[in-house]
């Protein structure tokens, strides 16, 4: 799952496309444009004519996507302004668009079950579309190519609900339909935001393989596609990935990759940098605590091996009839078996675990979902996530099943 750091969203909230194919929230000065809205008063809209409001719907729907990914609640207010022409005027194409970025606020604010109401009108309104209904700007009705665009959109949208509720097949079912359009039209900056969001999905799901082909599959689209921020986003997803897996100094390769891109584009892409640099600061922890571990096991079979060299050399000397003390029956001195046996690991040691991280254990070795976890203990369901992949860190394990077997080992359940 995703984006935005695992604190406030394990899934990268993906926001295909709508209205165009893919459309770059980058290319928007939301400034100016703000300026220019900011004359229309509501006397002033109900004179407008035809073609100013079509106009003015257009520049909301562009503030609503401008906003998108740096002001959440901007981006929501001119959506609703955006609505209030398109509904008005049974724009029913433009009012999809509206109707699923409202949803996709509900969605960042894990209020899901608005988040489906509003994805289910914006469905709606592109099944009136598809029957045939037309507007003020496109008289003849709408291509195919564009009801296309507006359903892989929902589709993706939807597959990101199911996918955060812990859906995994119904939410893989809408993604294949998003795949299949995009692939039909050759969109390679869509399909690079999907496989990457189903990587991050296999990687939340503790499945390491399956997650490096989805983002494999990324990065071809997003190279095909030649957009900068699409393979910044996949070095991002191939960090993570080999993160979770400890394997720092090649995670840490692709998120180096990965930042150089968003350092450039600090206002655009403020929360992408911010999880870029949590997966960073989570592999430079498990290098450190690898190098000492690493030490302090060197330095034990050191000692282990000059131990046994001195044994060996007093027992060899007291074989030969060296001095008292040194023979083979003295068994307090320096280099005897006690004090090897005592530096001996008789195997791994439970990690420390704080009071949530031990509920949350038990919880999962029960059986329960992250969202069943989250309302039992009155977390988000990110926080949940979160928690489970520091077990997983802790545990030296790849996924739950593993993290509840070391745990049981230890005897923490």
């Amino acid at each position: 799952m995703k984006s935005l750091s695992f604190l406030s969203a394990a899934l990268l909230l993906a926001i295909l496309p709508a209205s165009g194919k893919y459309n770059d929230h980058r290319g928007h000065n939301v400034d100016s444009l703000e300026a220019v809205v900011a004359k229309w008063t509501p006397e002033k809209i109900a004179q407008a004519s035809q073609a100013e409001l079509v106009e003015l719907n257009n520049n909301y729907r562009n503030l609503m996507l401008g906003y998108s990914q740096i002001n959440r609640v901007k981006s929501d207010f001119y959506a609703r302004k955006a609505l209030e022409i398109s509904s008005s005027q049974d724009w029913y194409y433009a009012s999809q668009d509206a109707y699923r970025y409202i949803g996709l606020h509900f969605y960042a604010n894990e209020q899901y079950d608005s988040a489906h109401f509003y994805y289910s009108k914006a469905l709606e309104c592109v099944s009136k579309v598809e029957a045939g209904a037309t507007s003020f700007t496109n008289p003849d009705g709408y291509t195919e190519k564009d009801i296309d665009d507006a359903k892989s959109a929902l589709y993706g949208t939807i597959g990101n609900l199911y996918n955060m509720q812990d859906s995994l097949d119904q939410a893989m079912e809408y993604y294949a339909k998003a795949g299949e359009i995009f692939d039909k039209y050759g969109w390679n900056e869509s399909n690079s935001i999907l496989w990457y969001n189903i990587g991050e999905t296999w990687v939340d799901a503790g499945e390491p393989r399956k997650a490096k082909a989805a983002y494999e599959k990324a990065l071809d689209y997003a190279l095909a596609s030649g957009d900068s921020l699409k393979i910044a986003d996949v070095y991002k997803g191939f960090g993570n990935l080999y993160q979770s897996q400890g394997r720092t100094v090649k995670a840490l390769r692709y998120l180096r990759k990965a930042d150089t891109y968003y350092i450039n584009h600090k206002r655009e892409e403020i929360a992408s940098r911010e999880e870029t640099m949590d997966y960073s600061a989570q592999a430079l922890r498990q290098q450190r605590s690898r190098l000492i571990i690493g030490l302090a096991v060197l330095l034990t079979l050191l000692v282990a091996g000059a131990v046994v060299t001195v044994a060996k050399r007093r027992k060899r000397l007291g074989d030969d009839g060296g001095s008292e003390g040194f023979g083979p029956e003295s068994s307090d001195t320096v280099g005897g078996e006690p004090r090897v046996a005592a530096m001996s690991h008789d195997g791994a040691q439970a990690p420390k675990l704080n009071d949530r991280e031990v509920a949350i254990l038990k919880l999962l070795a029960k059986g329960h979902t992250n969202g069943e976890i989250a309302e039992q203990i009155f977390l988000s369901p990110e926080t949940v996530k979160w928690y489970r992949k520091n077990l997983l860190l802790k545990f030296d394990a790849s996924n739950s099943a593993e993290l509840i077997f070391r745990a049981k080992e230890l005897g923490l359940l």
